[in-house]
């Protein structure tokens, strides 16, 4: 937790917790007295939507936000069914909807319409790092393609009708292997039976070296402003930015793990060379010298590949990148 602030999950388990000591109040209130005041109402009709709402946050500190869609889908739609088919028609014609109908009634369909284009057509994102710049920078929020490689069913992420095939150089979001509930972005430089080698500072695929061009530099607030050479990479079909830090090495040998398919690998102190699996990437950031990525913790397997980025929607701090499309 950030010192002297609270953060969402501490936010959202206090907003669960008092809206269902408002909820188990009326309750109580109401076997003893069966009248409702309105200032009980009101309370409800916020109580309700709170304690909905707040258990869905919680529930992402286990699953993916598909996962917790679906699940919001399915209860309010059950609710409001049930009601439907069961309760509205014993409910007298001067007893009114139960706060619980009213927000499921309302929730549905915009939850189903949301969890529909999340999980087929687009999804949003927001880059967390700088691990792509300068073609991605922190702060920019994206979109993310999810049928251009296929149709997959959502939550188990399985893929059922293919349509491209992932290219060498797309711009991808992934789950991360060692922990599948966090997303990552990267480029694919490796497709499956791909050698990809990184030697001091040159990446060859398959025997060859891979077309780069001087730019120019990129100053780096993060490095305190240090001038960082760029270059412009041809990567299958995409033509991008890159850039080096001259002083890091190809490869902090420390920091490389044990993963899957790790023999494919070999390393020493002027870089590596990894061949790619069978349905596994080998995916590397544009600001190379500053990326985690599966030089350190290995190949991400075709179903975790959620789709292609392809466009910055919007950056609060730099609205001259809104609209830029992603190579």
């Amino acid at each position: 937790m950030p010192q002297g602030g609270l953060d969402w999950e501490t936010i959202a388990m206090v907003a669960a917790g008092l809206s269902f000591a408002v909820i188990a109040w009326d309750f109580i209130a109401s076997r003893s007295s069966g009248q409702r005041s309105e200032t009980r109402k009101g309370l409800l009709e916020v109580a309700w939507p709170v304690l909905f709402i707040a258990t869905m946050g919680l529930l992402l500190k286990f699953t993916d936000f598909a996962a917790v869609l679906l699940l919001a889908a399915v209860i309010t739609g059950l609710i409001w069914l049930y009601d439907a088919k069961f309760a509205r028609p014993r409910r007298a014609s001067d007893v009114p909807e139960p706060v619980v109908v009213d927000m499921a009634r309302a929730f549905f369909p915009v939850i189903v319409v949301v969890f529909l284009i999340r999980s087929f057509w687009v999804e949003p994102f927001k880059i967390p790092s700088g691990s792509m710049k300068p073609t991605l920078l922190v702060g920019d929020f994206i979109l993310v393609n999810k049928y251009t490689y296929g149709i997959r069913l959502p939550v188990i992420n399985r893929k059922v009708i293919d349509i491209n095939p992932i290219r060498r150089g797309d711009v991808v979001v992934f789950r991360y292997p060692d922990d599948p509930t966090v997303d990552y972005i990267k480029r694919v430089v490796g497709t499956p039976g791909d050698k990809v080698t990184y030697n001091r500072k040159r990446l060859t695929v398959n025997g060859e070296p891979v077309p780069v061009q001087a730019t120019g530099f990129y100053t780096d607030a993060e490095l305190n402003y240090l001038r960082l050479p760029t270059f412009t990479e041809k990567l299958g079909d995409h033509n991008h930015q890159m850039m080096i830090l001259p002083a890091q090495p190809p490869v902090d040998l420390a920091l490389v793990r044990q993963f899957a398919h790790r023999d494919n690998c070999e390393y020493n102190d002027e870089g590596f060379t990894c061949t790619v699996p069978p349905g596994e990437y080998f995916m590397m950031g544009d600001n190379r010298d500053q990326s985690s990525d599966s030089r350190y913790w290995g190949f991400v397997p075709d179903d975790h590949v959620k789709g292609r980025a392809f466009l910055v929607w919007m950056n609060f701090g730099d609205f001259k990148r809104i609209g830029n499309t992603i190579e």
